[in-house]
């Protein structure tokens, strides 16, 4: 059985049925011997978020703009993160296709071209939602092959994915929701000179700026709402987004329209930790970490360890 303290599995146990939990020894310590390794599984299934024990005014309140007795799917896909040290007879931590046999198995199958609400338990009574499907995902497969269960990161799309960590005293549940905009900026620090500034920067440096399709990702963790077993108001969450991020920067020359430039180089750095400081106090939840993708090879990343 889980841990007494834990919150998070509690809750699951309360809302899927008794059987829920999860095995101890799944809590574990930090070994810095040991190496991980993760498969990717793929599947796709249909699910609702309707309560018909509801009215259809209470389903929206509860559920948002996904409120509908019809089913709508997903291709989704699953990373499993298995640990534990290499094997001197093998120089396997793991059998890999013992991995992919449990997954496919205790996963796939069972989930593989389903409707969840009318097919799966505990899925009749609990909101499919990516939150209690990872919880479900994570109950099944305690031990991949053998293997102690790391990490489970499962996506919805691809910018939209649930993450439980098992690594430490108890897990940790998180939700990321992915987000666009484009701006402009030319990379040139006050501190230093016109041939400092052009000898560092390049062509980023150009007078006349240049452009990016900024990719930022929101990871927010915290308490499970009882009754839908979700983290976050996903409405709530992207209305603050649009808001404090998306219609700020949009379309916009950081160095000459936004007054947080004005007296600092516009790096990707430092509109990671502006929005960062514009997100941290107004999202419905605990902001855990952003990332922000100015490329596709350049990537950068704030979190709350960060503070």
């Amino acid at each position: 059985m889980p841990c007494p303290t834990c919150s998070l599995w509690r809750f699951w146990s309360a809302l899927a049925g008794p059987r829920a939990g999860l095995p101890r020894s799944l809590y574990r310590t930090r070994r810095t011997d040991r190496m991980r390794l993760t498969r990717v599984a793929r599947f796709s299934c249909g699910h609702r978020f309707w309560d018909p024990s509801l009215t259809p005014e209470e389903n929206t309140r509860r559920f948002g703009i996904y409120a509908s007795p019809y089913n709508h799917g997903h291709n989704y896909e699953l990373h499993v993160t298995v640990e534990g040290d290499i094997q001197p007879t093998t120089g396997m931590v793991v059998n890999i296709r013992k991995v992919k046999e449990d997954i496919e198995r205790e996963i796939v199958q069972v989930l593989d071209r389903k409707s969840l609400n009318d097919e799966v338990e505990p899925f009749d009574r609990v909101p499919p939602n990516l939150e209690n499907l990872i919880r479900w995902i994570a109950e099944r497969i305690p031990a991949p092959g053998g293997a102690k269960l790391r990490r489970l990161r499962l996506y919805e799309m691809y910018d939209f994915y649930s993450e439980l960590d098992l690594y430490g005293e108890a897990p940790m549940l998180t939700l990321t929701r992915g987000y666009h905009f484009s701006a402009s900026h030319r990379l040139h620090s006050p501190h230093l000179s016109d041939e400092e500034n052009q000898a560092l920067f390049g062509p980023c440096n150009n007078p006349h700026g240049h452009g990016h399709n900024y990719e930022l990702e929101v990871t927010i963790g915290g308490d499970a709402d009882p009754k839908t077993g979700m983290l976050v108001d996903i409405d709530e969450l992207d209305a603050v987004v649009q808001r404090e991020v998306v219609e700020r920067y949009d379309h916009r020359n950081l160095n000459v329209e936004l007054p947080e430039f004005q007296n600092q180089n516009p790096t990707s750095e430092m509109l990671l930790r502006e929005i960062w400081k514009r997100l941290r106090d107004k999202v419905p939840a605990r902001l855990v970490r952003v990332v922000l993708r100015e490329t596709p090879r350049n990537v950068f990343e704030y979190s709350e360890e960060n503070e």
